[in-house]
């Protein structure tokens, strides 16, 4: 069950070695990287990566990373941008206890606290995806891929 003190923190040296300790079951583990991956793209993207753990209590239950305001397709139109959900970790013990909805919403609600109407989202296809839990939060298909990942968006109005 959910605590009222669910909320998304800052990685932080405090809680840095706890957020790296996030794992997923083993066989989710072809379909989203490692925390410590996932903050090495967020150094790495630190204009657009916004790293969070998830916490529940004075527990780290999840991490999650969004990109905010990111151009799409330069090619295409350079004031086409972005933002959306690029990691979803939640630990193997603490899954289906309602996080990952946490996670996409507080991700959302700060997509819309910057003036953004939409929220994007990749997944791998496959046995074990995560599409379902996407498209049962109102996530829809746009048929555009990234890489190989279809690409879907959850209207924010």
């Amino acid at each position: 069950m959910i605590s009222s003190s669910l909320r998304l923190v800052p990685v932080t040296p405090a809680n840095f070695e706890a957020v790296c300790a996030v794992r997923v079951r083993p066989d989710q583990e072809h379909l989203v990287e490692a925390v410590t991956t996932s903050l090495a793209e967020a150094y790495v993207h630190g204009a657009t990566a916004w790293p969070r753990a998830i916490v529940d209590g004075d527990e780290i239950v999840g991490f999650v990373m969004a990109f905010l305001d990111i151009v799409w397709d330069p090619s295409k139109d350079p004031e086409h941008r972005r933002s959306g959900l690029w990691r979803l970790n939640i630990a193997a013990g603490r899954q289906g206890k309602g996080y990952g909805r946490f996670a996409v919403e507080a991700v959302s609600q700060e997509i819309r606290r910057r003036g953004g109407t939409r929220a994007y989202v990749t997944w791998h296809a496959g046995d074990d995806s995560p599409e379902p839990f996407y498209l049962g939060l109102g996530f829809r298909p746009t048929g555009e891929l990234s890489g190989d990942q279809p690409v879907a968006v959850l209207e924010l109005t």
